[in-house]
């Protein structure tokens, strides 16, 4: 109340803000350099990319398992899925924090987690094609939980393609690593 009166901040607002989505990407950064840091004393590598978006795709699913009523409603104005079975829009957010956690503890749980990332980030990306660049439509993502303004777009599909490259890439790295 009190910046509301002193500022032009408007709780009820829908204005529409990449805010929530940037500030699960830095955490994700920060604790994906923080970890390689402590157990590597480096920054620089592959594995800070894999742990940043592990970790970004565990803290994203956590807001939406923050209220997963909600998320499904918003989640069923685009996913391609989630509009054919509706129970996919309320398993979505565990497969996700699924995949994100397994992927964070690498190797071997990295390989289940992977296929989850792949079709996950798959359905995604092309629900978010569809409808924002075939469709046109204008609505907000579900990305960090049913009561955000942030809109879907480009921001939204580059979390898909994230997930699919992730899904790709842990599979490759362990028969590289043989």
């Amino acid at each position: 109340r009190l910046r509301a009166r002193f500022t032009d901040y408007d709780p009820d607002s829908d204005k529409k803000t990449y805010t929530p989505v940037l500030m699960i990407f830095a955490v994700g950064a920060l604790l994906a350099l923080a970890v390689m840091w402590f157990f590597q004393e480096t920054v620089v590598s592959i594995r800070t990319i894999e742990l940043f978006a592990a970790f970004a795709m565990s803290l994203l699913a956590l807001q939406k398992l923050k209220g997963v009523e909600s998320f499904s409603t918003m989640f069923l104005n685009y996913d391609l899925l989630a509009q054919r079975r509706v129970g996919y829009a309320y398993v979505y957010p565990f497969a996700e924090a699924a995949a994100g956690v397994l992927m964070v503890a690498g190797v071997v749980l990295g390989l289940i987690g992977s296929p989850i990332a792949l079709f996950i980030g798959t359905i995604g990306a092309v629900s978010v094609y569809k409808a924002v660049y075939v469709d046109k439509r204008e609505l907000k993502c579900a990305c960090v939980g049913g009561d955000s303004n942030v809109p879907l777009g480009f921001v939204s599909l580059t979390e898909n393609l994230v997930m699919m490259a992730m899904g790709l890439w842990m599979p490759i790295k362990a028969l590289l690593l043989g």
